[in-house]
């Protein structure tokens, strides 16, 4: 499998060697697949920000290495050498809106690759491109991004990440604060770009229903380190498991659960079904062969 990037032996602390010092990551050795969706799931404190802090080099690692299509990032990486790397990983923090800070759409969405050195005409094209492709039509693009909706500033501020043209793009909890239809539509959104770019999409995520449509693989932190990794159905078999790190199942697999209480019939865990669609077949499986033994 082609791995966009690699974790070996990463620990990192902050304000090492001070009395301050705190462990934030211990021992992670994980590897993310290229042109895949990996989620990245734990309880608060587990360690998800500081390792999506290192995809796109805000950090170092304070031992190990990190490397990212091919550069290979350890504690004496000099700072001037990452900047390259920065443009190869995009990353949507929650609430991205807060960091638009143009006069207007356009401009604020133009600033990225003309820090990145990229001439005036040419990042005009970037960001007309990269905001038709988020939803934002031409009539906005002259308006201040503060006149628009929420939702609007938002997809803006994704256009900014996207102007980067990352290969690997990183997303934050990257609904927080929208309604069910904006969640979803946003979602929507990114799995879209995911196949029509061929990214490799991170996303961390407390929506396991996000995770169970969407990602390929997952990676479970708890503690600052990597408990588990694997894909949705083998993750959430483990149901022990997930329930003694405080993470729920998708909604499909909570109420087959309820269904196979009642009906005391069991589901082998590979035909585990993460999408309602799924859940539909499985359902009507389970009455026909009901119906069968009856």
């Amino acid at each position: 499998m082609d791995h966009h990037i690699l974790f070996e032996e990463v620990d990192f602390i902050y304000n090492p060697r001070t009395p301050f010092a705190v462990s934030a990551l211990h021992n992670i050795n994980v590897a993310i697949p290229s042109r895949q969706v990996t989620a990245i799931i734990g309880h608060t404190g587990s360690g998800k920000s500081t390792l999506i802090q290192h995809l796109n080099v805000l950090v170092r690692p304070t031992n190990g290495s990190v490397t990212i299509a091919g550069e290979r990032i350890t504690a004496q990486s000099k700072h001037g050498s990452l900047k390259p790397l920065r443009k190869k990983v995009g990353v949507v923090f929650q609430f991205p809106e807060a960091q638009l800070f143009e006069e207007t759409v356009l401009k604020d969405v133009m600033f990225g690759p003309l820090n990145f050195g990229v001439q005036e005409e040419e990042a005009k094209r970037i960001a007309k491109e990269k905001l038709n492709l988020v939803g934002i039509e031409d009539a906005l693009f002259e308006r201040s991004p503060f006149e628009l909706s929420g939702g609007q500033m938002r997809r803006v501020a994704i256009a900014g990440v996207l102007a980067l043209e990352p290969e690997v793009l990183v997303l934050d909890e990257p609904t927080a604060g929208l309604d069910p239809l904006g969640h979803q539509r946003m979602m929507a959104l990114f799995a879209d770009l995911q196949k029509r770019m061929a990214l490799t999409l991170v996303l961390v995520t407390h929506q396991m229903n996000d995770v169970a449509k969407y990602a390929d693989n997952v990676i479970v932190m708890e503690g600052g380190t990597v408990v588990a990794t694997g894909t949705p159905a083998a993750i959430f078999a483990d149901e022990e498991a997930m329930a003694q790190r405080q993470l729920g199942l998708p909604h499909t697999l909570r109420f087959l659960k309820q269904v196979s209480e009642q009906t005391q019939l069991s589901i082998p865990a590979e035909q585990m079904p993460l999408t309602v669609e799924a859940l539909a077949t499985q359902l009507i499986q389970m009455k026909e062969a009901n119906e069968h033994v009856r």
